[in-house]
């Protein structure tokens, strides 16, 4: 038994050393597990959300179900069943990493810290983080959050972003363990202000009980590059969900998805989000690309 581990312990030592780890066979686990794994978030409206009862739904999930509809064709499979898991921001990163999930559908940012464990499919939404407010607040910029109670979402980069922008300004922090735990806060009035991407802050506005009563307010703090995650170091994965979202964007039909979630009436209230492509998302589409959000800043 000894000697078994010690040996255990020399090949996987010497394996960090070479580098000549086994690459992720994400397809192969696929077709053994006989189900495709899909991460996706609950309140992330309107790129991923839940309708509850197991339903979810939003743009980055049908995108997500066209890469599985190819999957199933690449592997002969066309009755393989989807399985859905919810993740957060805090564990997203490690449950792809794993192989918990087979890609994670929701609203994560592609960034070169991330892109050292995970891949991302071309980016296919570009968010800029901005902050919501109480309509009667008063608020109309981020230096007016001085003193003011901010909330954000544990495991996002909001709130770093929002001091490296706005410099000395004091402000009290509190996190949501959600996006809707987040957007409780400012809700419920214990807190001023929600700093997170302007398509959920949008998304969770509109699903508001009063969504008069909120507004988005101030200069972008950052434009970031949004796309799906999947395995690191899994070339024919990569290349199988990169052909599919690439082909989405060619033949025209990721716009019409996108319509359908940001331009048209979407559950459970049948409330429109009203945010026209912008211009660096055109661009993206016309070029497709995986480039992190530090590109986008040069």
């Amino acid at each position: 038994m000894k000697r078994s581990m010690f040996a255990g312990a020399v090949a996987v030592a010497a394996m960090m050393v070479c580098g000549c780890a086994q690459a992720a066979d994400t397809l192969a686990k696929i077709k053994s597990a006989g189900k495709i794994s899909i991460g996706t978030r609950d309140s992330s409206a309107p790129l991923a959300y839940t309708l509850g009862d197991g339903k979810y739904v939003g743009y980055h999930v049908d995108v997500c179900l066209k890469i599985a509809d190819a999957i199933k064709a690449n592997l002969k499979m066309p009755n393989l069943p989807i399985e859905y898991t919810v993740v957060t921001s805090a564990n997203r990163v490690p449950l792809v990493q794993n192989g918990t999930v087979d890609m994670e559908c929701g609203s994560t940012t592609n960034n070169a810290a991330r892109a050292q464990q995970v891949s991302f499919a071309p980016t296919t939404f570009v968010t800029n983080v901005r902050t919501a407010v109480k309509a009667n607040s008063g608020i109309t910029s981020v230096e007016q959050l001085n003193g003011k109670t901010v909330a954000t979402t544990t495991g996002t980069t909001s709130v770093q972003l929002l001091r490296k922008k706005a410099g000395k300004i004091d402000f009290k922090e509190l996190f949501g363990k959600d996006h809707a735990d987040s957007f409780l806060l400012l809700e419920s009035g214990r807190a001023d202000a929600f700093v997170m991407d302007d398509n959920i802050l949008a998304g969770l506005i509109v699903n508001a009980k009063t969504p008069a009563d909120f507004k988005i307010v101030g200069e972008s703090l950052s434009e970031e590059p949004i796309a799906i995650m999947i395995p690191k170091d899994d070339p024919a994965y990569k290349k199988l969900v990169d052909d599919t979202v690439g082909g989405l964007m060619k033949s025209g039909e990721l716009e019409k998805i996108y319509n359908k979630w940001f331009m048209s009436p979407i559950p459970p209230r049948n409330a429109t989000v009203g945010m026209a492509m912008s211009a660096s998302l055109k661009d993206a589409i016309a070029h497709p690309n995986d480039k992190p959000a530090e590109d986008y800043k040069k």
